[in-house]
């Protein structure tokens, strides 16, 4: 059973989601405000988290940060509907996914699921699963950890998602649209901008262990394409 932090001032509305989610089979802890929510994850572990924008005391913002400086826990902001701002930059300090409020219940469980199946490390079946490698960048399908160069890149669960893909298919260009339906397990939606800032995370991962920083390029109107300098992959 998966467990998962619930954090959002509206208590109300933490019982009703509590009660949804426990019969969607997950175990749920409560916190109502930023800084109970950073000692509720100090003392026990969680397969996801849901975190409010607007909290007291300190803010979702505040908490993420400071959850992004010690664990790789996904996070799932809940953010204001139709606030584009708050979403991206939640997603530029390391959330994993967003939803607008009021969120449909139903939408909240699928989006957790999603999390939880893209961030999840497995088992490899062989050897040639156990790594992927172009352009210095080596992925640990295993642990989902990667390296370039020998150097740690910390990226968070969607992060290792949207790398992946672009891995697999280096030399071609992959479309915002295949991005978001495989690496987030969604439609792309107008205005949506989360693949747009995950590459952009990754990017800025790269360069600062020293990558080049046209490793990743925006071909535009088509989508994201990492480059190759022999058009092969490992």
């Amino acid at each position: 059973m998966a467990k998962l932090l619930l954090i959002d001032d509206d208590q109300e509305l933490c019982q009703l989601l509590q009660e949804y989610l426990t019969a969607e089979g997950f175990s749920v802890d409560l916190a109502h405000d930023g800084q109970a929510a950073l000692e509720q994850v100090n003392k026990a572990p969680y397969a996801v988290i849901i975190l409010d924008v607007m909290l007291p005391i300190r803010s979702g913002f505040e908490v993420l940060k400071e959850l992004r400086q010690q664990y790789s826990t996904p996070v799932l902001m809940l953010t204001a509907k139709g606030d584009t701002i708050d979403r991206v930059v939640g997603l530029e300090i390391g959330a994993d996914d967003y939803l607008p409020k009021p969120c449909d219940p139903r939408e909240l469980v699928a989006r957790v699921r999603a999390v939880l199946r893209r961030t999840s490390p497995h088992t490899p079946t062989g050897s040639s699963a156990e790594r992927l490698n172009a352009e210095g960048i080596s992925l640990h399908l295993g642990s989902r950890t990667t390296t370039w160069q020998d150097i740690e890149i910390p990226l968070t669960g969607t992060e290792f998602s949207v790398l992946e893909l672009l891995v697999r298919q280096a030399g071609k260009v992959i479309g915002k649209q295949e991005l978001t339906e495989q690496a987030l397990n969604r439609k792309l939606t107008p205005y949506d901008r989360s693949i747009d800032v995950h590459v952009s995370n990754i990017r800025k991962k790269l360069t600062a262990a020293g990558a080049h920083k046209d490793l990743i390029i925006n071909v535009r109107g088509a989508g994201y394409m990492l480059t190759v300098s022999d058009n092969s992959t490992q």
